[in-house]
């Protein structure tokens, strides 16, 4: 008997243990402009030690509380996100607004709307949501283990009907708009006023963009140059430090500018597919954006099926 809870102890013991691994990550706010701030995440992968939250987050300070973009990939990283809120401001978040449904935009939101936030997305970003819950809960308990602990997937409750909705929350002006490009019911949550433009995961910079087999290349294309047209003086990427629309173009635009227009007029033309992968298998203009080795190819190979079915 006591042979069998010295075994059990040390097993709770080593799950308290994994718990707390590397729990010293804590994402810091960076200003923007006054009262608007961003969460910027590390480029690598999900991890235990950075809790999911390998992606970018922003906040706005509001009178009347505060505005969270994304929520994060874990009831932990959401916590974090908050910790980090905290030492900007006292004021509570009273609304989470996600601009996407992978794991990362919005895992966290139950433990926000936990504490009495408004949790808001376009209705296809919520119903993206609620189809990948499942899929998206499964893989982050293998990236986190038992960090994924008290955890539940919450789709946003309150939903935005159209292609882009208007939103009026303590007196900022927020304008929520699909992008549905590097996944379904992807979005950017542009600030007219401020010149500010949290784009969610159409932008990527100091890294390769991911085309995954969800991702719109084509949609991809249309939004940023839909966005480029806005002239955003500050952007908060998906991934990546933050920029301005010249940087932003270079790493992103013009990448896929690369991918429909030589690799989806390659598709069009029912080129061999190998052959034009090998063509530009090396664009020194992207070659120094992490993950290009990884990525780049398997990226190609992505946009070439999608224009090849059109």
């Amino acid at each position: 008997m006591l042979k069998r809870y010295a075994l059990l102890l040390f097993a709770a013991m080593a799950g308290l243990v994994t718990l707390t691994a590397r729990a010293d990550y804590q994402p810091r706010a960076e200003k923007v402009v006054e009262n608007v701030y961003a969460l910027i995440g590390p480029l690598g992968q999900r991890s235990v030690d950075n809790d999911g939250l390998n992606a970018n987050f922003g906040f706005i300070v509001t009178p009347e509380g505060v505005i969270l973009i994304d929520s994060g990939a874990s009831r932990l990283g959401a916590e974090k996100i908050a910790a980090a809120i905290g030492k900007v401001t006292e004021q509570p978040v009273r609304w989470v607004i996600n601009t996407g449904s992978q794991d990362h935009r919005w895992l966290g939101n139950d433990y926000f709307a936990g504490k009495g936030a408004e949790v808001t997305a376009l209705a296809g970003t919520a119903a993206t949501q609620a189809e990948f819950a499942a899929q998206h809960m499964d893989a982050m308990k293998r990236f986190l283990g038992v960090r994924m602990q008290g955890t539940k997937p919450l789709s946003a409750p309150k939903t935005l009907a159209g292609d882009s909705a208007t939103l009026q929350l303590g007196g900022e002006t927020l304008v929520v708009t699909y992008t549905d490009a590097h996944f379904p019911g992807d979005a950017w949550v542009w600030l007219p006023k401020r010149g500010v433009m949290f784009s969610g995961d159409l932008v990527f910079v100091d890294r390769l963009l991911g085309v995954l087999p969800w991702s719109s290349v084509k949609n991809g294309q249309k939004a940023f140059h839909e966005m480029a047209a806005l002239k955003p003086a500050h952007i908060v990427p998906g991934h990546g430090r933050l920029c301005d629309l010249a940087q932003a173009r270079r790493e992103t635009g013009d990448y896929y500018d690369f991918l429909a227009g030589k690799v989806g007029a390659a598709a069009r033309d029912m080129e061999p597919m190998d052959a034009t992968l090998d063509r530009y298998a090396d664009l020194p203009e992207f070659r120094n954006l992490e993950n290009y080795e990884s990525l780049h190819r398997a990226n190609m190979n992505r946009a070439f099926t999608e224009f090849e079915s059109q």
